[in-house]
């Protein structure tokens, strides 16, 4: 268990010094989008749309699936998009390309994931100052035309022209409903108005009000089906693997909703957690008694090297509300700056 979990889940003495602190850090967000909005604080305009995919929470919330789905999208449409990231928070570093040959821990295990679904079609930029990557994934990629940023919802120095927010309403990902320190929420959900677009992943069940927000679409992520790392066109049902010896492993970063997902569907699996952003070898993963080896998306491609054939990796997928499509499709047909480029 995350040390963060023995206290943004619950409210605990503790909290008559963190919630002062989320005070000053609400206090402190506001002033800092007002400097941008009255030029106190210079921001970068690209020459192309920016699309910023964040979620509420400081979990991910479906962000990942909800933003390779919205690759998808762009690439149907005729469109080429390019992903940016400060990928790892504890190594971010200047400006850099991430390939399928990147070192999962020193790019972030979310990024690496992107760059292994989006492949060529969608080049990939991570470092610690997301206007700086922006200006040198364009410059190495001069036909990309829209920019997506991955997080950032705080950063204010590069424009954008569409903001995706989810929020996550499953107890893992809202916690106890509480701005950090004192809770896992990046922004106080009240300040969700119609300059966002909102993306809604499980069904509300705290007492909140959202009579304010803008419109909701709603997002369901499904991961039903697991895929063999050796051999990724091979898949199949997760619930196929009931009547088989499984052991199911994950770092504490997927470790609630994974193994809540295997106890949902009733595998008999023996679970092993690890830290975050565990660097899984080889023994780690080895069981000779097992029949399948059962990993998150994000920690199965950590072990593509080392991986045997019982290695089955379970992934997210997004299904989207098609209105939202047809929304961000508009908006983008829109933007003069887009239409020039093209």
């Amino acid at each position: 268990m995350k040390l963060s979990e023995l206290y943004w889940h619950r409210i605990t003495p503790l909290h008559f010094l963190l919630w002062p602190l989320s005070v000053f850090y609400s206090f402190f967000l506001v002033l800092k989008k007002l400097c941008y909005w009255l030029d106190i604080l210079p921001s970068i305009k690209l020459p192309v749309p920016v699309i910023m995919i964040d979620s509420i929470s400081i979990d991910d919330g479906g962000k990942t699936p909800l933003l390779l789905w919205l690759v998808d999208c762009l690439l149907a449409h005729g469109f080429s998009p390019g992903i940016i990231t400060r990928g790892n928070y504890d190594n971010p570093g200047p400006p850099d390309a991430v390939t399928t040959n990147s070192d999962p821990h020193r790019v972030g295990g979310k990024t690496f994931l992107l760059v292994q679904h989006c492949g060529e079609s969608c080049p990939v930029w991570v470092g610690n100052d997301r206007a700086e990557v922006a200006k040198r994934l364009l410059n190495a990629h001069p036909t990309c035309n829209v920019i997506i940023c991955n997080d950032g919802m705080q950063y204010y120095r590069l424009e954008r022209d569409i903001d995706l927010v989810v929020v996550d309403f499953s107890e893992q990902s809202f916690g106890n409903g509480l701005l950090l320190p004192a809770g896992p929420l990046r922004m106080n959900l009240k300040y969700l108005g119609n300059s966002s677009i909102i993306v809604t992943n499980e069904k509300q069940n705290h007492h909140t009000n959202t009579s304010k927000w803008g419109k909701t679409y709603n997002m369901k992520l499904i991961n039903e089906i697991a895929y063999n790392v050796r051999n990724p066109l091979v898949h199949q049902l997760v619930s196929d693997f009931k009547n088989k010896r499984v052991h199911a492993i994950a770092d504490t970063d997927n470790s609630s909703w994974f193994f809540d997902f295997i106890q949902r569907i009733g595998l008999n699996a023996e679970l092993h957690s690890y830290v975050e952003n565990h660097r899984f070898t080889q023994p780690e993963i080895y069981f000779s008694e097992a029949d399948v080896v059962l990993m998150p998306e994000e920690n199965a491609l950590q072990c593509q090297g080392f991986a045997d054939s019982k290695l089955w990796a379970s992934p997210k997928k997004a299904w989207v509300n098609s209105e939202l499509q047809s929304i961000i499709l508009k908006k983008l047909g829109n933007n003069s700056t887009l239409q020039s480029r093209l």
